[in-house]
């Protein structure tokens, strides 16, 4: 697009150190503003100032369901609920009847809608597993409670580096692979490879390369010549299946897909 990008993030999910991040840039004045809404309460205060600066702002992959009330253009994503929910129908479909909505980020409202949408669409019982970023714990604790739960047969995990690796490993561990679907949004090879060899159901792909590059486009053409989509952007949900898991790996090893 012939434009500059500075991308800026916190080291951690921290929402203080997310809205200080937006109102420095904000204090920059740029010609337009890409931001995630993972809690719109915290973040609430910093968007509005950008637009009420004159500032253009799109928001991309948190956010879908407050991007307009706080000012954006629009959002480019997927509908987190919906996404959810259209896999708790896929794994209801595959015989699942008790499941864990695996949760690597409490307090990250798209993460929440994911698991109350799989809610809906699965049907069954479903407890939410609370667990953090480092995959050795999340791994112990999926294997803790198959353990406390003979009768999960699902594992919807809601991160596939942080959630659904650790969680097929626990799957394994606890001796039950083969007898647990396990399912995760978002993309890595290993889950990709997972998925290939039938070790894994599907992962949910919502294109986090084009929540990043759309925005920016959309942005350098609304700069230039006043040009913007009429709405929001589904980026997806898209599942991967087996028949498509193969061809997708060696692109998300380079962090394309």
């Amino acid at each position: 697009t012939g434009v500059k990008v500075e991308y800026r993030a916190p080291e951690t999910f921290d929402m203080v150190a997310m809205s200080q991040l937006i109102d420095a840039a904000v204090n920059q004045k740029p010609s337009g503003l890409v931001v995630s809404i993972p809690d719109a309460s915290a973040l609430a205060p910093s968007i509005k100032k950008a637009v009420a600066d004159g500032i253009p702002v799109i928001s991309m992959n948190s956010g879908s369901d407050v991007s307009k009330s706080l000012g954006a253009l629009l959002h480019v994503g997927q509908n987190e609920f919906d996404a959810g929910k259209a896999a708790g129908v896929k794994l209801k479909d595959m015989g699942g009847k008790v499941a864990l909505c695996v949760n690597q980020e409490v307090g990250n409202v798209a993460l929440d809608l994911r698991c109350k949408g799989f809610a809906e669409g699965f049907g069954g019982k479903v407890t939410v597993l609370p667990v953090s970023n480092e995959p050795a714990e999340g791994r112990a604790k999926v294997k803790a409670a198959l353990a406390a739960n003979d009768d999960v047969d699902t594992i919807m995990a809601l991160g596939a580096g942080t959630a659904g690796e650790p969680s097929l490993a626990a799957v394994k561990d606890a001796g039950k692979a083969g007898k647990v679907n396990v399912a995760t949004f978002d993309l890595s090879a290993g889950f990709l490879k997972a998925v290939a060899a039938g070790d894994a159901a599907f992962c949910i792909d919502q294109q986090q390369y084009l929540q990043g590059y759309l925005p920016v486009v959309f942005l350098a053409n609304y700069a230039r010549y006043g040009l913007i989509p009429g709405g929001n952007v589904a980026s997806g949900p898209n599942l991967i299946t087996k028949d498509k898991a193969a061809k997708v790996v060696e692109l998300s090893a380079k962090g394309i897909r």
